[in-house]
This record gives C-alpha cells, structure tokens and sequence, in this order.
C-alpha cells in the first residue's frame, strides 16, 4: 500500500518508519528543507531508541521517501495521515491551524482514487468533521474521500514497541470503507481493535492521557499528606495498587508530568468540557496538583540547603528521550536560576534543547554526570535516566560540598542513602 504521512514529528516519523517496516510506501512530507535533507541522510534530528537504524533501513530500501511537495504523493497514496502539532493556544485549548491547513492542501492534490484521510495528531472532539468540510471544499468533483481518526498511544523513549506491539489500534469513522482499509494497513500488528466512530475515536486519546495524568497527580497529593504525617508514599502506594481494580502503574510520585501530551491533553480536554458546560473541576485539580509538585520541591530545596550552588541530573521530561517541553526540570531550573543560584547539570539526550531555550551564565551543562557535583551544595535527581540509578555514593559524597541529595524521583533506597552518609530528601518519603 501507498501512504503519505504529513509531519514528521515523534508521532509522524515513527508511524511512518514503523509502516515502511512493514512493507509499505511510505511519503513523509515536511516543509523545512534543512530537516528534510537530515532526514534523507538517515539523521533522525529527534532521539528516540532504535530510531536512526529503522529510518536508515528504509531508506536503503526504497520505501520511505521525504518530500515538501503534496503534488507528489497525495494523488498516490490510499491512506493520508495528518500527524502535525497541535500545541496549546494561551487559554489551553487546542490550536488547530496547522491541521486545517494541512486538510486544505491535501485536498487540493487529490487524485480520482479513493483516499482515506486520517489525523493521528490529539484532537478534540469535532475536528475530523471540520477536516472533512475543508476536504470537501477543497477537493476536485473527481475525488472521493473519507475522514478517519486513528489517534497514537506511543511513549517517548519506547514510540517502536508502542506502535508495533500495541495494547490496542483505535479506528473511527464513519465510512465502512475507510475501517477496512484502516484494518489492512494496521493486519500485521497486534493488540485489540477497536472500530468506532470519529468522536469516540476522538475522545479516547484525551481519555488516556488525562487518565495516566490523574493516576500521576492522585500519588503526588498522597505524597503531599505523607510529607506531612511521616508516612511512606511508597510504601502507601504500593499497597494501594495491590488491589487489582486499582494497580501501580503510572501511580508514582515525583516532581511531576510534563512532555508533548499531558500538559497540552489534560488542558485541551478541560477546554472542550468548559464549551460543553460539563464540570471539570476534576481536570483542573490535576493540572494544579502536577505544578505543586515542582513548586514544593524547589521549596524544599530552598528551605534546606545553605549555598547556592547546585547539581542537575536529568533535564529530559523522561528517560529516553531529548524531549523538555513542559518538563518539570524546566519549571526547576528557571525559578532557581531567578533565586540567584549557580547549576551545573547533566543529560543523556536533552542538552542541545536546553541550550536553545535557557541563556543564562547561571547554568553550565557538562558532558559526564559527575562533573556536574564540583562545587555544589546538593545534587538534585529529576530523571530516572538509568545510569542514574546506580550512583557510586562515595563518589558523589567525595565531590559535592555538602552529602545532600533531592530525589525527585525516589529512585533510591532512603535508609541506604541514608546509611552511607546523605542527607536525603525524597518525594513523601521521610
């Protein structure tokens, strides 16, 4: 099969590799020469495991192809996929612009086959419709299309595995033809099916996500009561997710959520429910209780070291990925930045997109962790990034000033840390 796929963002070009893999045409169309030529290169630009080896074998193969022209590959392909942005406008709805003007030019390139055009980009609820109004605006008499919503489930750090062995492949239209073409192109891979209709197909992604953002803000607001009673949010949360209606996963404790999706869904679906006069209350304490989180720890910081030197391990939003948008890091190392302190800090992937969005003498990013502990007052832990996990503490006690540790992670042992000589701060841990 031919397909087109318009972005190629962590949602476009993985999609788009993982279909090329598959046995697929595969166009990507973008509008940035300079990445495009990357991307022709086998050069990924964004980091994401596994990435860079499937783009390579791909191109190799003959069946990815990276163009900034609709008029090549539209009128070709069966199956359209819209995978741009869609980032918060100021009040927290969705901003949409780029997925109309994608619908206007896809359409205006329809050849007189059937094509199912489809977004993958999180949209509220209503949008494919208004895509399929700009398409039949747009589109020659000749043309016949149908609108299709097949939203992403893929996790930074694992979008592969996320998107060739998935939990389910969600398909929604209203066209019987489209669901079985959606249904061959997805044949090879496994996971439920779930066939429905544009709305529902629509509100699962938000669903999802405001989900998993809810089970992350409920064990920050239990942590919140542990800080204050002595009780062990470990501890408390792991015998709650014993129960089988409950479960651990995702219910952890820390500085809080950020990346691509959470921040932007949990808004967007409290936008969408505003205009519908539903209550979501419920929505907005989760966005409230995940900015908390930071705030408190940096109280914590300010309230227990003496210096204002400190250490950063882990900028990205995440393990896995070089990703900071809305990553609690960032929100970390501005207000300490404002406070007067000094930051050394270290990233496995994130650091180039620290440099371009923080200009500050303040903040000197190294290549190795442990040259980020010369000269500060405590080392402050806010990504699980693996290496981190097994730190050698006598390394880290014989180079910091002062043996303090912030774990916005609670990745480490307290009693442990503890023992081999930290002052330890951990999330609700005490």
């Amino acid at each position: 099969m031919t397909i087109t796929v318009v972005g190629h963002g962590y949602v476009g070009l993985v999609s788009a590799c993982v279909f090329a893999d598959s046995g697929n045409k595969v166009w990507v169309i973008g509008h940035t020469p300079e990445k495009l030529q990357r991307l022709k290169n086998g050069d990924p630009i964004i980091y994401e495991p596994g990435l860079a080896e499937m783009l390579k074998k791909n191109l190799k193969a003959g069946r990815l192809l990276f163009t900034d022209s609709y008029e090549e590959s539209i009128a070709k392909s069966s199956i359209v996929f819209i995978t741009v942005g869609t980032p918060p406008k100021k009040d927290g709805s969705a901003d949409l612009t780029a997925v109309y003007k994608v619908a206007e030019s896809v359409a205006k390139n329809l050849g007189d086959k059937f094509t199912v055009v489809s977004c993958k980009s999180t949209v509220p609820v209503g949008t494919n419709l208004e895509v399929g109004k700009i398409l039949h605006k747009y589109k020659s008499k000749k043309a016949t299309i149908a609108v299709a919503s097949c939203p992403e489930f893929l996790r930074e750090g694992s979008a592969i595995s996320d998107t060739v062995v998935p939990d389910r492949v969600v398909l929604g239209s209203n066209d019987k033809n489209a669901i079985k073409l959606l249904l061959e192109l997805h044949a090879t891979f496994p996971g439920k099916r779930v066939v429905t209709n544009l709305p529902s197909a629509e509100l699962i992604k938000y669903a999802s996500n405001s989900m998993l953002a809810t089970k992350i803000s409920f064990a920050n607001l239990i942590s919140f009561y542990c800080e204050q009673t002595g009780a062990d949010v470990e501890m408390v949360l792991d015998a709650v997710g014993m129960d089988k209606r409950i479960g651990r996963t995702f219910m952890y404790a820390g500085v809080g959520y950020g990346g691509s999706c959470f921040p932007k869904d949990v808004q967007a679906l409290t936008d969408t429910g505003k205009n519908l006069n539903i209550d979501v209350s419920l929505l907005e304490s989760v966005e409230k209780i995940n900015h908390r989180a930071r705030k408190l720890f940096v109280d914590k910081v300010l309230k227990h070291i003496k210096g204002k030197s400190v250490a950063i391990w882990g900028l990205a939003f995440k393990p896995d990925t070089d990703d900071i948008r809305f990553a609690p890091s960032i929100y970390v190392v501005q207000r300490l930045l404002k406070e007067g302190f000094s930051i050394k800090a270290y990233d496995a992937a994130a650091m180039s997109n620290v440099r371009k969005l923080i200009s500050d003498p303040k903040l000197i990013l190294v290549d190795e962790p442990y040259s980020a502990l010369d000269g500060a007052d405590a080392l402050l832990v806010l990504t699980e990034w693996n290496e981190f996990k097994t730190l050698d503490a006598s390394k880290v006690k014989k180079i910091l000033k002062s043996p303090i540790l912030f774990d916005g992670r609670n990745i480490y042992d307290p009693q442990k840390m503890r023992a081999d000589g930290f002052t330890y701060f951990g999330i609700g841990r005490n």
